[in-house]
């Protein structure tokens, strides 16, 4: 007899796209399943959406976050196997069949994460369709056995689950750091493109650089103290970063010198950062238009400049602020 499945929906203030989230869950091929939406206390239309489809929402009881809101779904969840999906998602119909099938196969993979649409789930501009790109080639350039945790996208037993839970519900941003580090050290995480949906990303770069800059400052420690460091922290991303800063930091040495030659520098630096993304510019530029593939080049350099800010910040922060440090003790 097939597993049950508890579909986990954590929901702040996505009313707008809760619908289709939802419906999605309705219409996938797997069963038996059960929805669990979480509302974090919204303040907008969510409730009435979910009602309206037959859904009755669990509520935290005030706006806790992300991760207190997935731990209250998987407390009242009678599933035995976990699949949290957050509420700017719409599964693909085979997605849930796809990651129970995966965690059935290999008892060593404790996790399967899945990947999102190379399209944005609502049309709404360069900037979701840049941050959703980046996301789809990302996971997919990571998929099989992998180092990070992809909270949105996730499933797992509940065995597992009562070993590696729950998730840190006082870091809000980076929630899923210490849970994808004791996964780690028990299981295997594995990313496969069989797990789909589309996602609803970040609207507007000023959205997006804040949620970096955040997520970049507060994954910071775990690098420190040599535990799990994932998503903006990871290698390929660490290196572009830095190379970004050097670049701008670089650039008016010629003026201030007054040795022109030292203009080769900022030159170099440049490309040495493109070098290390060459595979997903690539990508980027073979699957979408040349004015498109300019724009991603140029908002993923502001990206990156803003992860080596949110690093900086982080690192100064663990050196000279005890409060920071106790988040992580």
């Amino acid at each position: 007899m097939a597993p049950l499945v508890s579909v986990i929906v954590p929901n702040y203030n996505y009313g707008s796209v809760l619908g289709l989230c939802l419906r999605a869950i309705q219409a996938l091929t797997y069963a038996p399943l059960e929805i669990v939406l979480v509302d974090d206390a919204s303040t907008d239309d969510s409730v009435e959406v979910a009602q309206g489809l037959g859904v009755t929402p669990v509520h935290t009881g005030g706006n806790l976050g992300c991760g207190a809101a997935r731990n209250l779904g998987a407390a009242n969840a009678r599933g035995e196997i976990l699949f949290f999906v957050d509420s700017d998602v719409a599964l693909d119909s085979g997605a849930v069949a796809a990651a129970v099938e995966l965690l059935e196969s290999e008892p060593r993979i404790g996790a399967v994460c899945g990947n999102y649409e190379p399209e944005p789930l609502v049309a709404g501009g360069l900037t979701k369709e840049y941050r959703n790109l980046f996301h789809h080639y990302y996971w997919r350039a990571a998929e099989g056995p992998t180092d990070f945790l992809v909270p949105a996208l996730v499933a797992m037993t509940r065995r597992v689950w009562e070993e590696v839970g729950p998730f840190d519900e006082h870091l809000r941003q980076t929630e899923s750091a210490s849970i994808a580090g004791r996964l780690l050290e028990r299981y295997e995480i594995r990313i496969s493109g069989a797990v789909r949906g589309r996602h609803d990303d970040d609207p507007n770069m000023g959205v997006a650089l804040r949620k970096v800059f955040t997520r970049t400052r507060m994954q910071v420690p775990y690098f420190l103290q040599r535990q799990y460091a994932a998503g903006v922290i990871a290698s390929s991303e660490s290196r572009a970063s830095a190379y970004a800063a050097l670049t701008l930091a670089t650039a008016p040495l010629p003026v201030l010198t007054g040795v022109p030659v030292l203009a080769a520098v900022p030159i170099l630096v440049l490309v040495m950062y493109f070098v290390v993304d060459r595979r997903m510019y690539g990508f980027v530029f073979g699957s979408r238009s040349v004015p498109f593939g300019l724009f991603f080049t140029a908002a993923h350099f502001l990206v990156n400049l803003t992860i080596a800010a949110g690093a900086a910040t982080g690192i100064a922060q663990w050196l000279t602020s005890r409060s920071f440090r106790r988040l992580y003790a």
